[in-house]
């Protein structure tokens, strides 16, 4: 492919992220991980993307560190900022965030699909952590994991390390959907045109709201889905669906308008 850690483009509204050290495993180094940082970073400001879609060239997706690069005394501080960053922006940018789970997804790799807001995993897929197998801790997962599937599950996960099958994780909801490896493009594709099918300025606030009902007090928040709500209202989209609604057919919104002024 392009020779670069992750390979990055952007087609009909979707970002498509792609990690790309086939040889390897996709395992994670400073400069995949910097790469990745920077391009979810670019999905994330980028007002033409209303969908990023994480993959993995080749047989799997990511195999979580680089333990030559572990070993080797090459991955500190800064390879943990910038995963930080890179994850952040998946699970924080305005915009649905997909990961395709396939072959080896695991350590780091499964990490990345649990900031991402939606999960699709092939049925070939192997699903784990492994970080305290190698004194290390989940960093990316440890925050998140909990709130996906209950304290007792991902307590098991995190500290025992077992693997979990693809049916298993998606009965836990670890995982949105299972396909066969080869219905992965077509599953993937229809997932996409769903997703289109939702007015992305309602997504947006409906992802943050629900990121920081976590946290904070539901009548606190109150004053903010109500202005968030006043937004949606005014928005393009809603004009969009009131047209559609009087015309008797689906709202369409992608491709978006072309913006005034």
């Amino acid at each position: 492919m392009s020779g670069a850690p992750v390979a990055y483009r952007v087609a009909d509204g979707v970002a498509w992220i792609t990690l790309d050290r086939p040889a390897l495993l996709n395992a994670l180094d400073m400069e995949l991980t910097a790469a990745l940082a920077d391009a979810a970073e670019a999905a994330a400001g980028d007002p033409d993307v209303t969908l990023a879609v994480v993959r993995g060239a080749g047989r799997a997706f990511c195999s979580g560190m680089d333990r030559t690069a572990l070993a080797g005394g090459s991955i500190g501080e800064a390879f943990h900022r910038a995963w930080v960053r890179a994850l952040n922006h998946l699970e924080d940018m305005p915009k649905i965030s997909v990961c395709v789970l396939h072959g080896y997804s695991i350590g780091g790799g499964l990490q990345i699909g649990l900031a991402c807001d939606l999960r699709l995993a092939t049925d070939d897929a192997v699903l784990g952590l492994g970080a305290s197998r190698h004194g290390i801790i989940p960093d990316g997962a440890v925050l998140r994991l909990g709130r996906l599937i209950g304290l007792a599950r991902a307590k098991e996960l995190a500290l025992l390390n077992d693997h979990v099958t693809p049916a298993a994780a998606l009965a836990m909801g670890l995982v949105n959907w299972v396909c066969p490896a080869a219905e992965v493009e077509p599953t993937l594709a229809s997932i996409v045109e769903r997703v289109r099918q939702q007015a992305p300025t309602a997504n947006a606030h409906i992802k943050r709201l629900l990121h920081e009902s976590f946290h904070r007090d539901p009548r606190a928040a109150g004053e903010d889905v109500m202005a968030a709500e006043l937004e949606c209202l005014a928005s393009w989209e809603t004009d969009e669906a009131n047209r559609a609604w009087r015309e008797k057919r689906e709202a369409v919104y992608h491709p978006r308008p072309p913006r005034r002024g």
